[in-house]
């Protein structure tokens, strides 16, 4: 049986990942931060899932984690990484606290790195193992392509995620270990419930107080009418089994709109439209 291990499962994205890869045959390690989501997954009859409790940003239960996943593998090699936990941080970056700019790198960034150099090994990444080599796939976000106003922790999360990526993909070539960024849009999953109770109270009084507002409900509502979860996921298997799957998988309504467009536009011009949408024109 092949086995896959999918951090931030909880719900979500990652729920619907570690569902899917259940569903379709693997053994699957469903990482959660939170012992009644451990018990939850535990819970479940007949399905290959096993929770294991653990923070990305904590060394020692990374580490912890990896030698439960190597105590089942034996000497085969795990199959694939699902790098799905993370935050999202929101705030004009001029008024963000810098601590909470650190956790979010620290959650989307050096988390991830962390979780991969733990796990590396067990896909056959410079330790001898039977088995083919096993896949990473990171998963990114839109916002690792285009930076929104008032997301500006995230999308420095993700666009260094993006980066790290590319060199880690081309790194691990030696090893035969292939890595995959899924770049999901809007998503309808429970952050937006998170979203809505969003407190922006500590940047009343600034010039990003309104559009702010403007820019949460905007998401909120969005990402409410957005796909499930499920579209990620498929995405997900996709990368695990392709023959030779394509480096980046963006995972969005409208290929041409949500994704190409901007990239083809002056970003000056993006940069006017986005800022006449949320009332941050000078006056």
């Amino acid at each position: 049986m092949k086995t896959v291990v999918v951090t931030g499962a909880s719900t979500g994205i990652g729920a619907a990942c570690v569902n899917l890869l259940a569903q379709n045959g693997y053994l699957v390690f469903a990482a959660v931060r939170q012992e009644a989501d451990a018990a939850r997954i535990a819970a479940q009859p007949g399905a290959a899932i096993v929770p294991l409790i653990f923070d990305v940003t904590d060394p020692g239960a990374v580490a912890a984690a990896a030698r439960t996943v190597e105590a089942r593998l034996g000497s085969g090699t795990l199959a694939g990484l699902v790098n799905n936990a993370g935050v999202a941080v929101p705030g004009p970056l001029l008024h963000l606290p810098i601590e909470d700019f650190r956790r979010q790198i620290e959650v989307n960034l050096i988390g991830q790195l962390q979780v991969i150099q733990a796990f590396a090994p067990l896909l056959g990444a410079g330790a001898a193992r039977m088995g083919p080599p096993g896949r990473i796939v990171n998963m990114s976000s839109v916002a690792g392509r285009f930076a929104a106003p008032f997301l500006g922790a995230y999308n420095a999360s993700k666009f260094g995620l993006e980066g790290m990526s590319d060199a880690l993909r081309r790194e691990l070539m030696v090893y035969g270990v292939d890595l995959i960024l899924i770049e999901p849009g809007m998503i309808a999953t429970p952050i937006w419930d998170k979203a809505e109770q969003t407190d922006l109270a500590m940047f009343a009084g600034t010039a990003y107080a309104a559009p702010g507002r403007r820019m949460m409900k905007w998401l909120v509502e969005e990402g409410r009418r957005s796909p499930g979860p499920e579209v990620v996921a498929r995405a997900m298997l996709r990368a695990l089994t392709d023959r030779r799957p394509p480096v980046r998988i963006p995972v969005v309504s409208n290929r041409f709109t949500d994704h190409t467009l901007r990239g083809l536009l002056p970003a000056r011009l993006v940069d006017w439209l986005v800022a006449r949408r949320l009332g941050l024109l000078k006056k």
